[in-house]
């Protein structure tokens, strides 16, 4: 932009424009209030917006950011790109590239397919995995958010809970039918939807860690728990990977979890991390299981952008740029900030808990006793206090996520400035907060 124009002016006209002046629901600052920021750059840690103003950005673009905004190897992977050609329709060098370091990360992982979007991958997965074993029914979890295809959308977290909408118009009984809703981490419950409808569960879908309802902590065991079963009754455990995948450790949250405990999903789906900010995603797994896709098998999935090379190189560049000290700063900020987030809070006598999974982490108000372990629990927690802490840490130059619903997010490039700014802040929101009436 040339010139400064405040969000109030761009939201004004992107309101006339497009439904809720957005084009992803909790972009419109729904369950916050106020106005949205209008964001035109980002560097490092920090995002500027139309005005001129910085932030400490703790959003990443959702996760994507794991490197920092801008990491100079991924722009110039992408401009070198560009100057190839922005797309061609056509297999190029770099989709098995990124294919391969997917693979040397995720060691189950045997055959990948790219798409663009993660519910594009969740989509796929699902089909997939009811043309491989013939069944119709599909278990997800209250509280998990897998994208917004029809038939995962019932109790999902994510806008959704933001929005406070139990599922979506547009979805037909027959369609929401087809999905058990179950409570998260109970494998009681599980081991009783198999024992009625086993013969006809395609699948398990999970969040490898949820991070959609705020992040919730799989109960030891939990996600183990559902390769068993699945296993035993011939279905398929897709673990989605989509938030946590290459972020909460080189090989995703299954890297912290599963890769030690002996146990692998069939499928994975990943997004975010893999693309380094471009619209890239995939779904991998057991090759016996994704060679039913077209074009060696019977079921169909087809993208004209899919493995589009500009967002191939990003995704390269950032999967290479993520070494170990990467994840080892993000760790150390994570614990650092979530450590001085609850110091603050407790000072001004807020109850919370911290919820954690990885290097991922969000604060649930009015849940220090029991903490948050499915979606009952977040939903029941005291949400109006986020309102006024996420403002003033707004206020004050810190970026969050704009719903108590998501994880907060670092990244490589936040180093001690970027820290010092949000420490800062939290004495402020932390007052906000305690004074927060229902």
């Amino acid at each position: 932009m040339t010139q400064t124009v405040s969000s109030e002016e761009l939201f004004d006209r992107a309101r006339s424009l497009m439904p809720g002046g957005v084009n992803s629901p909790v972009r419109a600052f729904g369950s916050v209030g106020g106005t949205p920021r209008f964001l035109v750059s980002a560097k490092g840690p920090y995002v500027t917006d139309s005005e001129g103003r910085e932030y400490v950005d703790l959003v990443c673009s959702w996760g994507p950011a794991l490197v920092g905004h801008s990491h100079p190897d991924v722009l110039a992977a992408v401009h070198s790109a560009v100057d190839r050609g922005l797309s061609f329709g056509a297999s190029t060098p770099a989709e098995a590239e990124l294919a391969a370091l997917v693979m040397d990360r995720v060691k189950p992982v045997e055959r990948l397919r790219m798409v663009s979007t993660g519910t594009e991958a969740t989509m796929t997965a699902v089909r997939l995995a009811r043309g491989f074993t013939g069944r119709n029914l599909v278990i997800k979890f209250a509280g998990c958010y897998h994208g917004h295809l029809d038939g995962l959308l019932a109790s999902a977290g994510s806008g959704v809970a933001t929005l406070a909408l139990p599922g979506s118009a547009g979805v037909t009984a027959a369609t929401a039918a087809e999905t058990l809703v179950l409570p998260y981490n109970d494998v009681a419950a599980v081991e009783a939807a198999f024992a009625e409808h086993g013969a006809n569960i395609a699948a398990v879908i999970t969040e490898a860690a949820p991070a959609n309802m705020g992040v919730v902590t799989p109960a030891e065991g939990f996600n183990a728990a559902l390769s068993r079963i699945t296993t035993s009754h011939g279905a398929l455990l897709i673990l989605d990977e989509v938030l946590t995948g290459f972020r909460t450790s080189p090989a995703g949250y299954w890297g912290l979890t599963g890769e030690k405990e002996g146990w692998a999903p069939d499928l994975y789906t990943f997004g975010k991390v893999i693309g380094g900010g471009m619209p890239v995603a995939a779904l991998g797994g057991r090759a016996d299981v994704m060679e039913y896709l077209a074009p060696l098998g019977p079921v169909y999935q087809a993208g004209t952008l899919s493995g589009n090379p500009i967002a191939m190189a990003a995704g390269v560049a950032t999967l290479t740029a993520a070494t170990p000290e990467v994840y080892a700063n993000i760790d150390a900020r994570s614990a650092q900030l979530s450590q001085a987030v609850s110091e603050a809070l407790s000072a001004e006598g807020v109850n919370h808990s911290v919820q954690r999974a990885g290097n991922l982490f969000s604060i649930a108000f009015g849940t220090a006793e029991h903490g948050v372990h499915d979606y009952a629990d977040a939903l029941a927690q005291e949400a109006f206090r986020f309102k006024p802490f996420f403002h003033s840490m707004l206020d004050s130059g810190i970026y969050l996520p704009p719903s108590v619903f998501e994880a907060w997010f670092l990244s490589g490039a936040h180093d001690d400035a970027a820290m010092d700014r949000i420490l800062a802040a939290l004495p402020a929101a932390a007052k906000a907060a305690a004074a927060a009436q229902p």
